[in-house]
């Protein structure tokens, strides 16, 4: 198991926003999490990053537990997030961009063989490699946010809501593209998301989330067929 999270809960004050949640990931897979917005996914995240660590419950990284571990630890032993509305440095070029990915890492990466390795996967990044990231398209700023996370080579990537705020045609091109991350290279994806059809779609698993707390998880293709979610998330 590459990642467990057992019985959290998180708090932001008097408000409980995770209450009991537990789930896992095999390494390889690509996992969907979806609920509405304010349902609690992205403090899951936060919390598997170590950005807002649960009060209650114990997150494990292959084996080791992590529940208190620093996010710059966590970012060393393999674990990367794509944060919501992609937030690129607006005044750095796509290539600055890509290398504040690799700070403060003490590990040797070959960064010209990861580079030339993600311009193969984002062509469009190879032909903005000097340009400005306040200057990119939407989809652009979200998939050099992505790369940006790729450089360091992590084994667990954890994606924000990757599709808030992009036309329909840009929500497909990026998740075809963390498609083909997982499906063509096996990286391990742990995917929030409101757009339930389209995480869906690319995902193994999926979970439930209303109000903090898990209501329905397993496979994809039945959560998609399943009349509850039909009605509520997908819109029929």
């Amino acid at each position: 198991m590459l990642l467990e999270v057992k019985d959290i809960h998180i708090s932001y004050g008097d408000i409980q926003a995770i209450c009991g949640v537990s789930f896992c990931l095999e390494r390889g897979e690509l996992v969907s999490i979806i609920g509405a917005n304010g349902a609690g996914k992205t403090s899951i995240l936060n919390s598997v990053m170590g950005i807002f660590p649960p009060q209650k419950g114990a997150i494990y990284f292959k084996g080791q537990d992590i529940t208190t571990m620093p996010v710059h630890q966590r970012a060393r032993i393999g674990i990367r997030i794509v944060p919501e509305r992609s937030r690129v440095f607006p005044r750095l070029t796509v290539y600055e961009n890509l290398m504040t990915g690799v700070y403060g890492l003490k590990n040797k990466l070959p960064i010209d063989e990861r580079v030339s390795w993600l311009y193969e996967v984002f062509p469009i990044l190879k032909e903005r490699h000097n340009q400005i990231g306040s200057t990119l398209s939407g989809g652009e700023q979200q998939q050099l946010s992505i790369a940006r996370a790729l450089i360091s080579d992590p084994e667990l990537l954890l994606v924000d809501e990757v599709s808030m705020g992009l036309m329909p045609k840009l929500v497909e091109q990026v998740f075809g593209v963390l498609e083909q991350l997982n499906r063509g290279h096996g990286l391990t994806i742990l995917l929030v998301e409101q757009n339930a059809f389209a995480s869906l779609n690319i995902s193994a698993r999926g979970y439930v989330l209303e109000t903090g707390t898990c209501v329905l998880h397993g496979d994809a293709k039945e959560l998609m067929d399943n009349p509850r979610v039909k009605e509520v998330y997908l819109g029929h």
